[in-house]
C-alpha cells in the first residue's frame, strides 16, 4: 500500500474492500473512548514517535487517507512510522478480495458483509495496549471496562493540549512498571488485575516480551 509524502499532510492510499466510515463506526462505539476523537467524519489521533507527540488528523478524501499535522510537521522517518502504525491499526495490508468472494456466496455473509461493507479488523498496534486492554475487559461489561481505562490513561498517560482538548497516549510499561498495586487498586482495578498489569509491564520493559519476538514465533 503505497503512500505520498507531501509537505504539509501525507496519504496513504487504501485498498478497494475498505470504508472509513464504517471503520469510524466501530471507533465511535463508546463515549468513554480516550485515546482517540472522532469530529464530524475526521480521527484525531496522538502518536508518539522517537520521543516525539505528533497529532495526526486522519479524514478520507479522493478515496485517500489523508493525515495531517496540525502542531508539529514531523520529519520523513516520522512520517514512515506514522503510516506504519495506521496501515496496522486500519488493517490496510490484508487483502479481502477472496473473503468478499466467498462471503458473496453464502447466504448468512451475504447480507452482513452487505450491511458492513469495507469495515476492518481494527487492531491495537502497541502490544502494551492490546494486552492491557484484555486484562481490563475480562469479566466485566464493555462500559465500565472503557471507564477503567480511561481512568488509567489519565492517571498514567501523556497528552498534547490542542484546540482546548487533550489527546492523550496509552502509558508506557516502562511508567507502569514502577507503580504499586494499591495505586490501580484506587482505580478500582481488581488485586488480580493490578498484578497482572504491573507483571507484563516489566517483563514488557525489560525486553524479555516484545512484539518482534511474537512475530518471529508465528513464521516458525
Amino acid at each position: 500500500m503505497n503512500w505520498i509524502n507531501h509537505t504539509d499532510y501525507l496519504e496513504i492510499e487504501l485498498p478497494a474492500e475498505f470504508s472509513f466510515t464504517e471503520c469510524l463506526i466501530f471507533l465511535k462505539r463508546s463515549n468513554q473512548e480516550i485515546l482517540h476523537q472522532i469530529k464530524e467524519g475526521v480521527l484525531l489521533k496522538v502518536l508518539k514517535i522517537e520521543d516525539q507527540l505528533i497529532l495526526c488528523r486522519i479524514s478520507e478524501q479522493a478515496y485517500k487517507m489523508k493525515v495531517e499535522f496540525p502542531m508539529i510537521q514531523p520529519s520523513v522517518n516520522e512520517r514512515e512510522r506514522v503510516v506504519h502504525y495506521l496501515k496496522e491499526w486500519f488493517d490496510l495490508n490484508t487483502d479481502l478480495a477472496c473473503f468478499y468472494q466467498m462471503a458473496n456466496k453464502n447466504n448468512i455473509l451475504q447480507p452482513l458483509i452487505e450491511k458492513y461493507s469495507g469495515l476492518r479488523l481494527l487492531g491495537i498496534p502497541d502490544l502494551f495496549e492490546a494486552l492491557v486492554w484484555a486484562i481490563i475487559g475480562q469479566q466485566i461489561n464493555l462500559t465500565f471496562a472503557y471507564t477503567l481505562k480511561k481512568r488509567f490513561v489519565e492517571h498514567f498517560g501523556e497528552n498534547v493540549h490542542f484546540e482546548e482538548e487533550n489527546h492523550w497516549l496509552f502509558p508506557t510499561p516502562e511508567k507502569i512498571a514502577c507503580i504499586q498495586v494499591e495505586e490501580l487498586r484506587m482505580l478500582q482495578f481488581t488485586q488480580k488485575k493490578s498484578e497482572y498489569i504491573i507483571d507484563i509491564a516489566k517483563i514488557i520493559a525489560n525486553g524479555q516480551l516484545a512484539k518482534e519476538r511474537l512475530h518471529q514465533k508465528k513464521r516458525l
